[in-house]
């Protein structure tokens, strides 16, 4: 037999082993042990871990269902005010331009620092092409998250996507203030009853009043009140909405439940005498604490 020919014999010979070798890894898998078939069961299960691990708390996603919160700001110098510009891209890409109101604005927009200062609640404009600007002062450096809350009408659901902003600089971030019952801003004193509770339904009511006496609240943005909730930790966000049906008065009770346990930054708007006001708490529900 030629040399030429006695080469072409071995090389195939090796594919063969090799082509076998690499069918029983297939078969047994490593350490020799058999693979485990890929049945239906096991892939419904999988289907289910994905769409529970999609399930996350509002605000921890840049895009959801499609939908992406594109900045074309997010560098800010501090103790300066800037134009923050931003679009809500739909899922073919686009600038959405058509949204469905909520608490008498088609989008809510909130600023705040990673550690939970500086909170700043705007209403942007939105330009015909779809474009939101607002203006926004950084006071302090410091890693912050923009939130924005809207309903695109072509869907049903709120949605709510969030985007890191920065403002370079030495930053010092501050400790979380301890839970608190009461608070007082602008000459009023507000007060929480109620704790929010994870996995079960909860209720959190907050009081207005001013100089020892309850005062009427204001309708804003289409209710006596509003109160964000931010998680410790990774901000994630909860726009707790009042009961149905509030009737006027220094009282706004609001559903509290919240993804799981730990400690969370309440941030209560309300309106008084023509001038909005704002309140804020730390609560911690379950067996969370803060961290300091």
């Amino acid at each position: 037999m030629k040399t030429s020919v006695r080469l072409i014999a071995y090389a195939t010979g090796l594919i063969v082993v090799f082509a076998g070798a690499a069918g029983a890894g297939r078969a047994f898998g490593p350490a020799g042990k058999p693979a485990p078939a890929h049945t239906e069961a096991h892939a419904v299960a999988d289907e289910h871990a994905g769409h529970e691990a999609t399930v996350l708390p509002a605000g921890l996603q840049v895009t959801q269902a499609g939908y992406t919160l594109s900045p074309l700001t997010t560098l800010f110098m501090s103790g300066k005010t800037q134009t923050f510009a931003f679009r809500i891209l739909g899922p073919d890409g686009r600038s959405v331009t058509q949204f469905t109101p909520e608490h008498g604005t088609e989008l809510h927009l909130i600023v705040v620092r990673q550690d939970m200062s500086g909170y700043q609640h705007l209403h942007p404009v939105r330009a015909a092409d779809g474009t939101w600007s607002a203006p926004v002062t950084i006071r302090e450096p410091g890693a912050y998250r923009a939130f924005a809350d809207f309903t695109p009408r072509a869907r049903a659901e709120n949605m709510v996507l969030g985007v890191d902003l920065t403002a370079p600089g030495d930053y010092q971030p501050r400790l979380l203030p301890q839970p608190t019952w009461e608070t007082t801003v602008d000459g009023y004193t507000v007060t929480r009853a109620g704790e929010p509770q994870s996995g079960a339904a909860s209720w959190l009511t907050v009081s207005v009043s001013r100089n020892g006496q309850p005062v009427t609240l204001e309708p804003y943005l289409g209710s006596f009140g509003h109160l964000v909730a931010l998680r410790q930790g990774d901000l994630a966000y909860l726009h707790m909405h009042p009961q149905a049906g509030t009737p006027a008065g220094p009282d706004v009770t609001v559903n509290a439940d919240v993804p799981s346990t730990g400690a969370y930054r309440l941030f209560f708007e309300f309106q008084h005498g023509g001038k909005v006001h704002l309140a804020e708490f730390t609560a911690v529900t379950g067996a969370g604490h803060t961290h300091n």
